[in-house]
């Protein structure tokens, strides 16, 4: 689980856009593009480069 504090102040770090938390798959999505960060023992990981593509056609700009 991750502290919704914690998930308050995080965003995407490719262009800063809002991102929700997927507790069913342990994942930081990012809302409008669908970039999927992982959580590791409870620690989002928000690397662009560990993220997964973006299921949907909007990507950060």
């Amino acid at each position: 689980m991750i502290d919704t504090k914690l998930l308050e102040i995080l965003a995407c770090p490719a262009c800063r856009g809002a991102v929700e938390y997927d507790a069913k798959n342990e994942k930081i999505i990012f809302v409008e593009g669908g970039r999927k960060y992982p959580v590791k023992d409870g620690i989002p990981v928000m690397l662009v480069e560990e993220a997964e593509a973006p299921t949907q056609k909007k990507e950060c700009h």
